[in-house]
């Protein structure tokens, strides 16, 4: 009886120090861990764009840089804050669509990101985030924000500090917090995670309208948040859950009409 009692001594003495090894591992390296900046950088000279302009933007004591067009007359300019991989320029596609509809945009990698260097903290994120909207609108048009993934959190943020139109949400997490809890249940997350982006907190001071879009098959961020999130909205414009939509689908799924009428909507009121 000894022995065994010893063995389970033992055993429980080896699980305890690989589980702490494995939670320091990813305390250490939660940055590495939680981003994924490397990524083609798109020439605007190779999109079809011929309207729009390199910026570079003063943040903290850095600098983003990222592409902006003026809106049409009478027409509103779209901030898109970009997800957690790549660059935005790899996303041309969507900027040629609000530009060939008459919205300006203004999208930017944030620091650490493949056209801005710095270093990728939750802290820089915000304030490439609120020194891009301010930059915006020193321009004087009315501006909607869009963030897309990792965009939630910085553009649920923005929109809680600064006045938009409106603030439109793909698929976005109740916290990034929230994501790594559900990827890895038996890690005390929440305790150690240093860049939580608790969007479920900053939703609240939202006064803009707010559509929510999220896919049902959405395998990085589960469609879950987006449906929870939605009801913390204050100002409730539309939750879009799109059945069968991975996370990268929902472009393709018309993502786009559901904007545009709801940017409309918004500027009518």
């Amino acid at each position: 009886m000894k022995l065994i009692v010893r063995l389970l001594v033992g055993l429980a003495l080896v699980v305890a120090v690989l589980y702490a090894a494995v939670v320091g591992y990813m305390y250490f390296n939660q940055r590495a861990l939680q981003y994924f900046p490397e990524g083609e950088i798109v020439a605007l000279s190779e999109a079809s764009l011929p309207g729009a302009v390199v910026v570079s933007i003063v943040s903290g004591d850095g600098m983003i840089n990222g592409w902006y067009q003026a809106p049409h007359p009478g027409m509103p300019l779209i901030i898109y804050y970009k997800g957690n991989s790549g660059s935005f320029s790899a996303e041309h596609e969507r900027f040629e669509q609000f530009v060939a509809d008459g919205y300006g945009f203004l999208s930017f990698d944030y620091r650490g990101f493949p056209m801005s260097p710095g270093e990728i903290t939750q802290d820089n994120i915000l304030e490439d985030a609120v020194a891009a909207f301010d930059w915006a609108q020193a321009r004087g048009v009315p501006i909607m924000i869009w963030g897309r993934s990792l965009g939630s959190g910085p553009a649920a943020y923005v929109a809680s500090v600064r006045d938009a139109e409106a603030l439109l949400l793909e698929t976005p997490f109740l916290s990034a917090a929230n994501v790594a809890s559900e990827r890895y249940p038996y890690l005390p997350v929440s305790a150690v995670m240093q860049d939580q982006f608790p969007v479920k907190q900053w939703i609240v001071d939202v006064g803009e309208p707010v559509l929510v879009a999220h896919g049902t098959a959405d395998t990085i961020i589960d469609v879950s948040n987006g449906e929870r999130l939605f009801p913390l909205v204050p100002n409730k414009g539309e939750l879009w859950i799109e059945p069968g939509a991975d996370h990268g689908d929902l472009w393709a799924r018309g993502i786009w009409s559901h904007a545009a009428s709801f940017f409309a909507q918004a500027m009518a009121r």
